[in-house]
């Protein structure tokens, strides 16, 4: 057997939810830090769709991080949908009948 794991304490012996010891904050604890801009230069892509969803990627610049992902999924559905777009086929052109 052995005996280099170990047992889970009772529950007894854990802290109450409202005992001052349960929330206090444990040394060297720091609060996350505040939003900041990345500050990543974007540049236009000549793609007046792709560079509005790109656009949309400074909205996190003054998000927390648990906003971020929101926005990511939103851009990366959108540039999805551009690329889609370009496998569309253009409706037909009348026939030019230049003769």
């Amino acid at each position: 057997m052995n005996d280099a794991t170990a047992e889970p304490e009772p529950m007894d012996a854990l802290p109450e939810a409202g005992a001052p010891d349960a929330e206090a904050p444990r040394e060297g604890h720091q609060e996350p830090a505040a939003a900041a801009p990345l500050e990543v230069v974007r540049e236009l892509t000549g793609h007046p769709g792709v560079d509005a969803h790109l656009a949309r990627l400074a909205e996190v610049d003054d998000l927390p991080a648990d906003g971020h992902p929101e926005v990511y999924e939103d851009v990366h559905r959108g540039l999805r949908a551009e690329l889609t777009s370009l496998d569309a086929h253009p409706a037909p052109r009348p026939h030019d009948n230049r003769s």
